[in-house]
């Protein structure tokens, strides 16, 4: 990637010096979008609809994608709602649920631009006592009596209890229990971010989601085909009580033009019924387990067990000084600060965007700059 700048999410953003390999990334390497794959699939659709698959489409999404889906989750098409990816998802349903000034609860460290979204829709955030497991037993409980003791109200949490960006951390199981059974308790619903479920390389099996363990209430599991197929689908999907899905499907949104992405929706479809869509995913995984191991490998950590990410935490809790030294070494990195006010002393490295070579070379080098950090504070605090 050369320097200069380049469009993301329609926003123009600083592409690193030429030779610097860029570990920021949030999402997959151009080598893994599956252009044939999608290409079939599109074609499949057009002939198999005809002109159909050109209109507005039905306000939930086209029955194909929705059936699909929940025969996946063990649910009822009823129960979901086809999106254009999580991001618009989050969009709406925070809308719905929560009101301007409302307080939103989330871990200290979460997705960015999920947090952006939220403040775009006018609510605060608060954050919730977490651990490296997540949120602790109680936190969720505590926060909700706290917000209420000032008088305002708590429209939702919002959790990313799989694999989560930025950390990679996954909630154990029992934990997961414990947060649904505490917002069941105190009457706030949560909107679990699952955007990296089913992207687990090795390990215990991926718990169930918060929403199978919600018994499909109180909770409002949003997905996307972004880090399984391709972010350019502007795909994705809710799944939610019945009755929130109608609220969604009623929104001016849906109902000024039928459902989002038809096209793509019948196209995805079609993959998930013909068996393409788990055979692309198994492949997928292999690809990124190569290159989560060539990182964590070459730095000398822990590897998560899914995702896209490996937090990074800097020598003395300066990750100022080690997003320099790694940037004098050619390489980077995540500011920790994006994903809140608790990321000030870590950088977030993304193994998705490069190859296994790329990775291992980039890997080793910011390995020696954060030796040299950790060397330096040594150096420093003795004198």
């Amino acid at each position: 990637m050369t320097g200069g700048r380049y469009w993301r999410a329609g926003v123009v953003q600083s592409v690193p010096p030429t030779g610097t390999t860029d570990l920021g990334p949030g999402y997959l390497d151009p080598a893994l979008l599956p252009v044939r794959l999608l290409a079939q699939a599109y074609a499949q659709a057009l002939d198999e609809f005809g002109p159909a698959a050109l209109t507005y489409g039905e306000n939930r999404g086209p029955a194909p994608l929705r059936e699909a889906i929940a025969a996946r989750a063990g649910t009822g098409p009823e129960h979901v709602l086809v999106t254009a990816g999580t991001s618009q998802g989050l969009h709406l349903v925070a809308g719905l649920l929560g009101r301007p000034d409302d307080v939103v609860l989330a871990e200290p460290l979460s997705y960015d631009y999920g947090l952006r979204i939220l403040t775009d829709r006018r609510l605060r955030i608060e954050v919730i006592e977490s651990d490296m497991d997540g949120p602790v037993p109680g936190a969720l409980t505590a926060a909700v009596r706290r917000v209420r003791r000032t008088g305002r109200r708590v429209g939702f949490a919002y959790l990313i209890p799989t694999h989560r960006n930025p950390t990679g951390v996954t909630v154990p199981d029992e934990r997961r229990r414990a947060l649904v059974t505490e917002a069941a308790d105190v009457g706030v619903p949560i909107v679990e971010d699952d955007a990296y479920a089913g992207l687990r390389y090795d390990g215990p099996p991926e718990p169930p989601s918060l929403h199978a363990l919600a018994g499909r209430r109180g909770v409002v599991r949003l997905g996307t085909f972004a880090k399984t197929l391709a972010p350019g689908l502007r795909l994705g999907w809710l799944e939610a009580d019945p009755r929130l899905v109608d609220r969604c499907a009623a929104t001016g949104w849906a109902d000024s033009g039928g459902g989002f992405n038809h096209l793509a929706a019948l196209a995805v479809a079609g993959l998930l019924s013909g068996g393409d869509y788990d055979r692309h995913v198994a492949w997928l995984r292999e690809e990124l387990r190569a290159r989560r191991d060539a990182l964590v490998d070459a730095l000398g950590v822990v590897p998560p067990y899914g995702g896209f990410f490996v937090w990074l935490p800097a020598p003395a809790g300066d990750g100022q000084a080690l997003r320099e030294r790694a940037a004098a070494a050619q390489v980077s990195v995540a500011d920790g600060r994006r994903f809140g006010a608790a990321g000030a002393g870590a950088v977030r490295v993304a193994f998705s965007f490069q190859p296994p070579p790329v990775l291992s070379a980039a890997g080793h080098r910011l390995a020696a700059a954060r030796a040299a950090s950790a060397r330096l504070d040594a150096t420093t605090t003795s004198d």
